[in-house]
């Protein structure tokens, strides 16, 4: 198929290659355009970009879609591609009507949820805060509204106790891009059923912001640990700004403070209802994240010692 394909950032890199590997006509690539990074803040392509210049792929690089004469060339450029399918994946923009209904089979969206549960910007983090047991992918038929369209295939996989942002977020990565194949091949046999998603489950994972990072240790512990799996925990430790990048749950209760070190050779703490979270993964500010037995060799914790919440 003669497919134009739009993503941005590390997520959607694996879709990319798929298309390419299954013998799609990648006709062009559009991600954002490149953004300031790292120290000396110099202007970096974004993942797809860099990708899609290694397989040899045209780029476009569109401030938007929707408003100026980016939007109204844009336009035009993919009239004269004529392509068959948009795919889009993590892309970042929002695609006019115009857009939407020029392809052929119109454009699909990878989405990592399984919707209608967690239409927005933050399925994989709402996912692990709210506890859930599963998520997936959803390919979805685009349409006007965020994260509105048909569904036409979903693939399910189960959320590990011990599953963080960063691991699951690698492992839907892999999953959308299998979801498209598999799409992709009913769509060409002709067996594809899209599937209107119902209004019953519908929720919205809004965006994350650094303050959810801010651990309240007098939170349940079980909480405490979704939290710091989703979006990291920032804390005092001894007076001393600490990161929190990994946790798991203990079947350990101790009768202490919230937040109180209950054994300091694993750094295990105590929350709000006296179940203890042993922390698997921190770093010490200006530091780098390490395994926690790491870091315990260069900062000293005692029993009793307590975390508390960062200013």
């Amino acid at each position: 198929m003669n497919i134009v394909f739009m993503g941005t950032p590390e997520f959607s890199v694996p879709t990319l290659e798929m298309l390419c590997k299954e013998g799609h006509s990648v006709s062009a690539v559009f991600t954002q355009p490149d953004r300031p990074r790292g120290r000396g803040k110099k202007l970096q392509p974004s993942p797809v970009k860099a990708k899609a210049q290694a397989l040899g792929l045209p780029v476009h690089q569109p401030l938007s879609l929707r408003k100026g004469d980016d939007a109204a060339e844009t336009l035009s450029l993919l009239k004269s591609l004529a392509p068959e399918l948009i795919v889009v994946i993590a892309y970042g923009q929002i695609l006019p009507k115009e857009i939407l209904e020029l392809p052929e089979y119109g454009c699909i969206n990878l989405h990592a949820s399984l919707l209608p549960r967690w239409r927005g910007a933050a399925p994989i983090q709402r996912a692990i805060l709210a506890g859930d047991a599963e998520t997936g992918v959803t390919a979805m038929q685009m349409a006007e509204g965020l994260d509105t369209g048909d569904m036409l295939l979903t693939l399910k996989t189960e959320i590990a106790p011990d599953e963080t942002a960063d691991t699951l977020h690698d492992r839907l990565s892999l999953l959308s891009a299998e979801a498209l194949r598999e799409t992709l091949a009913l769509l060409q046999n002709g067996t594809l059923q899209a599937v209107p998603q119902g209004e019953t489950g519908v929720t919205y994972a809004e965006k994350i912001t650094k303050d959810m990072s801010r651990l309240d240790f007098t939170r349940p512990a079980a909480e405490i640990d979704r939290t710091v799996r989703a979006v990291t925990g920032f804390a005092l430790l001894n007076g001393k700004r600490v990161k929190l990048h990994g946790t798991v749950l203990t079947a350990q209760h101790a009768d202490a403070p919230a937040g109180t070190v209950a054994d300091a050779q694993t750094c295990t703490f105590v929350c709000g209802d006296g179940f203890c979270v042993r922390p698997t993964v921190m770093q010490a500010e200006g530091g780098r994240a390490m395994p926690v037995s790491d870091f315990l060799r260069g900062f000293r914790v005692q029993a009793g010692d307590r975390f508390a919440a960062a200013e």
